[in-house]
């Protein structure tokens, strides 16, 4: 025993009885007594354990006796002793607990014996014992089960195979930085990975390959038990990757899926891939006709042209030229074709009346805005009170000033969205006035009904292309052609588009110029092209410094950006490339390409480096006079940095919760060029899903003292909102209107704002991700930058004579239905479960994948973050989400059971 003082050396401890304890005893073996090899000292074992011990200290014993006959059944018993034990789940296993303190005699043993069977059974069973005195430099299960191949590892259990696992991950990244060879250990994880399938351990199996960069080998172990869950891992694992690995997941899962016939799923993960000819070959790979045109709904949605289907009806969906039909179809089940006026969108009954509130009701500032919110509210729906109605005395044209006139315009375009036909009937009228802005805003509305659909006789390009448009006299005529292309063509993606505009990049008027760079950002969205890359690029290099501090020059930037979408690194040599301009615009124009290429990735270092940025801090005091003008604006790269946090954390939830906290710091420490930008950053991290901690914290802003900050803040509250109806939002809109009543920009954007709450009278959403959330749309994306991006400098844009660029919204706008669809095409209205989506990834069994649900018939409307499934199994879906167009189908077996 220890002396009274608690030094002195301690008794090896056999298990005994002991004298009862003294208190310096007490004290020591709460301290966890331990012997002289540093082994926790055993206290009093209940009669059974001491049995087991004293077998297992014998036949370790046995092991270290000369006669080798011996050796065999001692391990065989050793072995039954370690397979039949039964513990709790959190307990280390008796016998390894009890064997423990012969592991290093038995390693030496192992050194002295001759290679022969007994050898190889002694290291399988250290490789198992390994397992409780593992450290990280060690690897002492791996090393010998290295040593000890064998055809039934699981037979060890669950806990071992995963432990080996982990090692397997260890000692493969140290053999790699020291360049060994590994395959012996790539080997090993092989046969690993059908003991992890068959137990529900696809996550397992995932992880290991991950580790051992040898994901593409995984689809020859899966069977048709396995391949759906390993499937849907690895899909949620993509976002926590970094390049390129999350290009080697995708792909491996695509094929997966393909090997399966799962081609929805697969489609859905080539448009993720952004790999046109992949889209083109799954679109290609089936004969059914049906499946085909679930295809090519996705494929729409997304506003991706491939080349025309032979088969009709097939081409018609490619085209999206459905959307609109369908759409009505949905107004009229849900009662909402009555056209709103903006005076029932603002309540203006409900406002609080002060001294002069509604004193310039017909001031062209207040028409202009009702202009807007009268587009966004009936958007789509074909018919309203104010554009589209006869009144021959005072067309609502013509109680707007200046640009307004070409706004007013334009926004028929926006209220016959998706119907082009009856769309460019409405707007003809407007196309041979004389007044140049209103030609110019039908122009500009030729675009927007063009907007998300397709047309086989093309007549956005007939009539914008025309030289009598691009080559005008007037710059007004010419800007609404140049927007007008790049809204109706957004994301096709089409060179000979590309060859009208082009020519415009090099016009003296850097407003034309800027914008044509914007058009062809827009239909080259996320193409990475060369050709229009380095046409940009080279006007950027040829332009006078002075010409670069003009205010429109920052959608030359954006235009490049644009092209660069979810590309990641291939943007790196267009970044180099623009180091080379010595000029401030330069860095702004890095930070958008930079944002533009991790566009929703959650990059994690990205997401830091802009925060650097956001640190840096502009000596705008400290300068000369003639430096003075230079100074001015070269700060604005920060409000971009900004932005770009938003923009690369979208999409992903745990990146989302981190930066809405860092926006919080920006916000309290921020100079105003950061803080203006923070509420647009938060309205671009979650468009129409109105969570309450975000708009309650926007609410905040919108009182700031800063101006710049409020106007933004209230812009976001609608984007945050948009085409949700949401009440709350709604009201906190109404009781700015009153606390604003005197401040004609912010009362103005108060009324942007409850027109895109109330978008689509709440059927149109604007966030980019679609098919479950799993799929962004580069198109929306990009218009959704546009307008942000003009936001940053609101009162030299959109509050100035330039609010045409809020019609950039027009292609992140997407109804937020499900409307089902017989075979031919037909709605077809079924009963589904619509609720709060539930993330069933690595559960057990069949978990419900909704919760909170509803039953309802369809077509029915989906918010943020909810999925609709079929309420029984009469119809198959065919697509792999419900959302949007879905077609349905028979189901055999259904029919079978009604008839048995």
């Amino acid at each position: 025993m220890a002396n009274e003082d608690g030094s002195g050396p301690v008794d090896k401890g056999k298990a005994k009885v002991v004298d009862p304890p003294k208190k310096d005893d007490v004290v020591m073996k709460d301290a966890n007594t331990k012997d002289a090899k540093g082994e926790p000292k055993e206290e009093e074992l209940s009669e059974e354990d001491q049995q087991l011990k004293s077998e297992l200290d014998m036949l370790a014993e046995r092991l270290k006796e000369s006669d080798s006959n011996l050796y065999k059944p001692a391990l065989e018993a050793i072995k039954d002793f370690i397979r039949t034990s039964t513990s709790s789940m959190t307990a280390v296993p008796k016998p390894l607990k009890f064997l423990r303190p012969h592991y290093d005699d038995l390693t030496g043993l192992y050194d002295t014996w001759k290679n022969d069977d007994d050898k190889l059974m002694l290291a399988d069973v250290l490789s198992v014992l390994g397992m409780t005195y593992s450290d990280d430099d060690r690897q002492e299960s791996l090393k010998y089960r290295l040593l000890s191949p064998t055809n039934d590892i699981g037979g060890w259990g669950h806990e071992y195979v995963r432990h080996l696992a982990l090692e397997i991950g260890a000692l493969f990244n140290k053999r790699q930085e020291k360049e060994e060879d590994t395959q012996d250990i790539a080997d090993l994880a092989l046969s690993l990975i059908p003991y992890f399938l068959t137990h529900n351990a696809e996550a397992d199996a995932v992880d290991l390959l991950s580790e051992l960069e040898m994901i593409e080998v995984l689809p020859k172990y899966l069977d048709e038990n396995t391949y759906a869950r390993a499937c849907l891992y690895m899909v949620s694992m993509v976002n926590l990757l970094p390049f390129p690995e999350d290009i080697a997941f995708l792909r491996t899962a695509h094929d997966i899926y393909r090997q399966y016939n799962k081609l929805t799923q697969a489609l859905v993960l080539a448009i993720r891939l952004n790999d046109h000819d992949l889209i083109q070959d799954d679109f290609d790979s089936t004969e059914d006709l049906l499946v085909q045109k679930q295809m090519a709904f996705i494929i729409a949605r997304q506003q991706i042209s491939l080349t025309p289907a032979e088969d009709d009806e097939v081409a018609e969906c490619l085209t999206n030229s459905k959307l609109s039909a369908m759409f009505q179809y949905m107004a009229k089940e849900l009662n909402l074709a009555d056209p709103k006026t903006p005076d029932d969108i603002y309540k203006t009954h409900l406002e609080h009346q002060r001294g002069g509130a509604s004193s310039s009701v017909d001031s062209a500032r207040h028409n202009l805005a009702s202009t807007f919110v009268n587009a966004f509210v009936n958007a789509g729906f074909g018919q309203d009170k104010l554009m589209l109605v006869e009144d021959e005395a005072s067309p609502w044209v013509y109680k707007n000033k200046d640009l307004g006139k070409l706004s007013a315009a334009a926004s028929i375009g926006l209220l016959m969205q998706w119907d082009v036909e009856m769309g460019l009937s409405s707007i003809d009228k407007y196309t041979y006035v004389d007044e140049i802005p209103i030609r110019a805003g039908a122009l500009l509305g030729i675009g927007l009904v063009n907007s998300g659909t397709r047309s086989e006789t093309e007549p956005a390009l007939a009539l914008l292309a025309e030289p009598g448009v691009l080559e005008h006299d007037n710059p007004n005529i010419r800007m609404s052609g140049i927007m007008g292309l790049g809204l109706a063509y957004a994301g096709s993606h089409r060179s000979d588009i590309a060859d009208f505009i082009t020519p415009l990049l090099s016009d003296s008027n850097n407003q034309l110029c800027a914008l044509a760079a914007l058009s062809l950002g827009l239909i080259f969205v996320g193409s990475s092209n060369g050709d229009i890359s380095s046409s940009i690029l080279e006007i950027l290099f040829t332009r006078e410094p002075a010409e670069l501090k003009d205010k429109w020059s920052r959608f030359l930037s954006l235009g490049l950006a644009l092209l660069f979408v979810s590309r990641q690194e291939e943007a790196e040599t267009t970044i180099e490339t623009l180091k080379a301009i010595d000029h401030p615009f330069s860095k702004h124009t890095q930070v958008l390409v930079n944002a533009c290429a991790y566009a929703g990735t959650g990059n994690v270092l990205k997401i830091q480096q802009m925060l650097h940025l956001c640190n840096e801090h502009i000596d705008k005091d400290n300068k000369d006079k003639d430096n003075k003008e230079s100074k001015e604006g070269d700060d604005i790269f920060q409000s971009y940095a900004v932005l770009a946090i938003a923009l690369i954390a979208m999409g992903e939830d745990v990146g989302q919760e981190m930066v809405l906290r860092q926006f919080g710091h920006l916000m309290h420490y921020g100079e105003g060029v950061i803080r203006k930008a923070v509420p647009l950053a938060m309205g671009l991290l979650s468009p129409s899903n109105p969570q309450m901690r975000v708009y309650d914290t926007l609410s905040r802003y919108s009182h700031d003292n800063d101006n710049d900050v409020a106007l933004n803040a209230i812009f976001a509250m609608g984007l945050v909102g948009a085409g949700t109806n949401n009440a709350r939002l709604a009201q906190l809109l109404r009781s700015l209107v009153s606390y604003y009543h005197r401040d004609e920009n912010a009362l103005f954007m108060v009324r942007i704002a409850q027109g895109l709450l109330h978008m689509g009278k709440g059927t149109i959403g604007m966030n980019p991700f679609h098919a479950d959330r799993q799929v962004m749309s580069r198109v929306s994306v990009a218009g959704l930058l546009t307008v942000l991006v003009s936001l940053v400098d609101a009162k030299s844009f959109i509050l100035s004579d330039a609010h045409y660029l809020l019609f950039f919204l027009v292609p992140a706008m997407q109804p937020r239905f499900l409307v089902t669809l017989d075979e031919d095409l037909k709605p077809l209205a079924v009963n589904v479960r619509v609720g709060q989506a539930v993330d069933v990834v690595g559960q057990a069994g069949r978990p419900k994948t909704i919760t909170g649900w509803q039953t309802q018939s369809t077509p029915v409307l989906l918010a943020y973050g909810e999925r609709a499934e079929l309420e029984d199994e009469q119809y198959i879906s065919l697509a792999s989400s419900m959302e949007g167009l879905v077609i349905l189908k028979k189901n055999p077996e259904w029919e079978a059971e009604q008839d048995s």
